[in-house]
């Protein structure tokens, strides 16, 4: 039986990183998809001892370079099965009238832009097979939105609405697309939110948060469903959290 081949945007941290680790245990190859070479590099020595690993370096706001770096692929590489569109940010917890331009267009330019130039640059290959797998990383922002999240959760609502137009274009191909929606989870998303800010260690204290490994396992459990069984929409909250901003802190 042959091996599936996966690629994984934003592997070099969070849950793309634990992903790369919980989908090589179960023999499937990869394509680790970054913007630090050095960390894929780490990450593909760590690896390739139980898999077949593959990085690409690139920017996934940058349609060029992401159509480049997925048409460099080597022959034995070229067949993606499964496509996580894991890369995303958030830039910034401001209210509306005081938000930084750049900070909505690298939102808007990551999560949704960059999950659709990948995307675009792999599906075909699917459609022309009739099979494959695909699932967006989405967040509990795209159920809901909350004071100060509004350009953030635009683009996490904009990331569910693409899946399900997704899961519709592609049904006739028989192609699986679903979406899995953590809320908190233990990252260096924080680090990123609050610009490296002291507010951004409090995030995760005085109660459990997801794990990126959490996360990983449900990636994978999506994937390993049978042929007729899709997971199409997945929320997930750790135990302490009821909602975006509905969270027990004494748990």
């Amino acid at each position: 039986m042959n091996r599936k081949t996966a690629l994984i945007t934003g592997a070099t941290s969070g849950i793309g990183r634990a992903t790369a680790h919980e989908f090589a245990k179960h023999g499937i190859n990869l394509i680790l998809c970054g913007r630090r070479q050095e960390r894929l590099d780490t990450i593909k020595k760590a690896l390739e001892k139980i898999t077949d690993v593959h990085t690409l370096n690139f920017d996934v706001r940058d349609k060029g370079a992401t159509f480049k770096a997925i048409a460099s692929l080597p022959e034995n590489f070229t067949t993606i099965d499964i496509l996580i569109n894991n890369a995303g940010n958030a830039h910034g917890l401001d209210p509306i009238q005081t938000g930084e331009t750049d900070d909505w267009d690298a939102m808007m330019d990551i999560n949704v832009k960059g999950l659709l130039y990948v995307s675009k640059a792999i599906i075909p290959q699917m459609t022309a097979r009739q099979s494959g797998h695909i699932i967006n990383i989405g967040s509990s922002a795209g159920k809901e939105v909350y004071a100060k999240g509004n350009v953030y959760c635009a683009s996490k609502h904009a990331v569910l609405a693409i899946t399900e137009g997704m899961r519709i274009d592609l049904n006739p191909f028989s192609i699986k697309v679903g979406a899995i929606n953590p809320g908190l989870v233990e990252t260096e998303f924080s680090q990123v939110r609050f610009k490296g800010d002291a507010v951004a260690d409090s995030v995760y204290k005085g109660y459990k948060a997801l794990q990126p490994e959490d996360i990983a396992e449900i990636i994978y459990f999506a994937i390993s469903r049978p042929a007729h069984v899709n997971i199409a929409d997945l929320l997930v909250f750790p135990t302490a959290q009821a909602s975006s901003t509905v969270i027990n802190k004494s748990s």
